[in-house]
């Protein structure tokens, strides 16, 4: 049995485990990262980019229906399903090759191959004939694809978003169950490509969207345009041949079947951590066997162990991975004089059509927080009316912006809308900065632009607040005297 020792070991070769290392090693050249598979990003290769690449083409697609509205007759386009595949692949590629040029850049001796299990907590057995005793452990296992059990004997009829990217060609049909961030974005995007879709959600749940009317919103504007049941009462799912039969009440009480070529699962993520050997140490762990951690320090209960991006309890996005691998590294690599890192305000975003973005505390946390006091207040907007939008015949959406009665201090917000990913960015850094909502409507805004509907929900956020001028009633942002 080799035995290695070091000063810092790192679990995990994608962004969370990428940025540990780094941060480590500004502090101790005893360090070393350890992967299974393929060292990257999940981002790039089956995640963020080559979902915007489908999304892309999807929009593309879409501007013919819009066209005529603007006297511009298109025609309807010719969508040639190998051609679209190629390019999310080859561009995929690209991007995956760029995070492996900066893995490239780590010292050999630094990368180890094999799936590591924790002996105990400063132990880690990897493969079969090498031990590390390390002082300090980083844990950033990342995520993967989770769905129901019986879904298995779908065979290779069962696809995750990690499949979809390899399609060679766009099939003809299928079923999306979950209608969330990634089964929102991939059933909207195929539908505009012309695959027949259906989506299946359960209890009314819309993207990761919390406010009621939001999402109320949401559901109405895609359900509008492809079929979307969040709340599905499916009774049978069972492969017939090359297809999948699906047996389901539709929404007028009505039963339907079905014969797609695909279930596409987007039914969640679970945390890369069950498998080891967290069961050989006295950690804290949650509900769902996922260690605890200080989102400050990304200290688990078990004090030289930090934990660090999708295999965390917190939030699985790729900004939030890197920010929490660079605090952990950080600290695992300073131990025992750890610190508080930077935690940056929560942004979140759907790159569906329209958008969705959730920014700060979300309508849940804060009703949890302040609702029993009646300590905070909502302002919004709808975008149907509002000037740029529809000009640009982009006008659906609505904005709701939390603030705190007394302080006047803006707590957060949700939306679905146009350009709800440059919208949520200024929201996010106004947040960051701890603004009053009288401060953030002393900011510029130019005429006419999608932002003058932010103006607009702060100024009815601020109202209420009671802390400035009543709203000017009907307002479309369409001159200065508004």
């Amino acid at each position: 049995m080799k035995i290695k020792q070091l000063d810092v070991a790192v679990i995990g070769g994608g962004t969370a485990g990428l940025a540990a290392y780094r941060a480590a090693k500004e502090a101790t050249d005893s360090v070393a990262i350890i992967e299974g598979g393929p060292f990257g990003t999940t981002c790039a290769r089956v995640g963020c980019m080559p979902s915007k690449l489908l999304i892309a083409a999807a929009e593309n697609a879409h501007q013919y229906d819009k066209s005529a509205a603007f006297g511009v007759h298109l025609g309807k386009p010719e969508i040639n399903g190998k051609e679209v595949m190629k390019r999310v692949r080859d561009e995929r590629d690209r991007f995956v090759g760029f995070v492996l040029e900066s893995v490239d850049g780590i010292p050999e001796s630094d990368k180890i191959q094999g799936y590591a299990k924790f002996i105990d907590s400063n132990t880690l057995q990897v493969g079969d004939d090498l031990q590390i005793q390390a002082k300090r452990i980083v844990i950033a296992t990342g995520s993967r694809p989770s769905w129901p059990a019986p879904w298995n004997d779908l065979g290779d009829r069962l696809v995750v978003n990690d499949d979809v990217f390899n399609w060679d060609d766009l099939p003809e049909s299928v079923a999306v169950f979950g209608p969330g961030v990634i089964g929102l974005e991939l059933g909207q995007a195929l539908h505009r490509l012309g695959v027949k879709v259906l989506m299946f959600g359960v209890g009314g749940q819309v993207g990761p969207l919390t406010d009621p009317d939001v999402m109320a919103y949401a559901y109405k504007t895609f359900a509008d345009e492809f079929y979307l049941d969040a709340d599905a009462k499916v009774s049978t799912v069972r492969r017939e041949g090359d297809k999948v039969y699906i047996q389901y009440t539709d929404k007028q009480g009505v039963e339907q079947e079905a014969l797609v070529d695909y279930l596409v699962a987007a039914t969640g993520r679970r945390p890369n951590v069950d498998k080891i050997g967290l069961d050989q140490l006295d950690i804290q762990l949650d509900e769902k066997g996922v260690p605890l951690a200080d989102k400050y320090t990304m200290q688990t209960s078990i004090a030289n162990i930090f934990i660090a991006g999708d295999s965390s309890n917190q939030i699985p996005l790729l900004h939030e991975a890197a920010d929490q691998g660079k605090i952990a590294g950080h600290n695992a690599g300073v131990f025992p004089d750890i610190r508080a890192g930077l935690r940056r305000t929560p942004i979140a975003a759907v790159f569906s059509d329209p958008q969705i973005a959730m920014i700060g505390e979300s309508y849940r946390e804060i009703e949890k927080r302040l609702g029993s006091c009646g300590c905070f207040t909502t302002g919004e907007v709808s975008f149907e009316n509002q000037g740029r939008s529809r000009v640009m015949l982009i006008n659906k959406g609505l904005l709701k912006v939390y603030g705190e009665n007394g302080t006047g201090r803006f707590l957060g917000a949700e939306m679905t809308g146009p350009n709800a990913e440059h919208l949520a960015h200024l929201l996010a850094w106004a947040h960051q900065s701890k603004m009053t909502v009288a401060q953030m409507l002393d900011m510029p805004f130019y005429h006419p632009v999608i932002e003058e509907g932010v103006r607009t929900a702060l100024r009815d956020l601020n109202s209420k607040l009671h802390l400035g001028p009543e709203m000017t009633q009907m307002c479309m942002e369409c001159g200065p005297g508004c």
